[in-house]
Parts: C-alpha cells; structure tokens; sequence
C-alpha cells in the first residue's frame, strides 16, 4: 500500500514548459501533469492504455484524425499503440493513468518530452 501527498512527490521538469510526477504501482500508474499554455506533447504512441482527466484547463489532442479540446473535468482515453499528441490551449493540470506503468518514462527514457516547446 502507497499513501502520499502530490506535494510530497518529487516534480520532474521535463523542459521548460511541461512538469510532471508520478505514483507507481504494480499494474498502473497516475501521472501528474503540468503544461504552461502552449506547450507540446509531440506525436507519439505506446502500448500502454491511457486515460487523462483534465484537472484544469483544456489541452487539444490531435487523434485518429481529428482534432478534440479536452477541457476541466472531461476525459479522454486512448487505446493502446494509438498514435496522439496534444498543445495546452491554456496552462493545464492533468491526471493521466496508464496501465502498465510506463516504463519509458520510469527509465527517463522519453525524449519526445525532453525537447522543449
């Protein structure tokens, strides 16, 4: 069992515009997400399923050929291996949970987000 507090989580500043922290667990695991209006989650993909939860904010999720704003307490999930990318229409605060636990990102292996804007 994990108990913790997202102020006592380490906050991992992957380029100017986009913190992050994390809570592992076995099979799952929530990311905390920061992105300053803007901001870009260049295209990417991973087997792993994704769900985010918008906390604040609003980011723009190209996806399966379209186009979708994800806004303050909306959802959106992302199959496996589905190829996305988002921008932070204004700065954002987003939840998003994984299973598995992303094992890139566990590895600091995630360059697409160490790039910058």
């Amino acid at each position: 069992m994990k108990y913790l507090k997202w102020k006592d989580v380490e906050l991992e500043r992957l380029n100017p515009v986009i913190q992050r922290q994390m809570v592992v667990g076995d099979q799952i695991m929530v990311a905390r997400v920061l992105l300053a209006k803007g901001a870009h989650v260049p295209l990417h993909h991973h087997h792993n399923e994704q769900v985010t939860y918008i906390l604040d904010g609003a980011l723009k999720f190209a996806i399966d050929g379209k186009e979708i704003v994800v806004r303050t307490g909306e959802v959106l999930c992302i199959p496996s291996n589905m190829p996305h990318e988002a921008w932070a229409v204004e700065d954002t605060v987003d939840l998003d949970v994984f299973t598995p636990p992303r094992a890139d990102w566990l590895a600091k292996d995630d360059a697409y987000l160490r790039g910058g804007k």
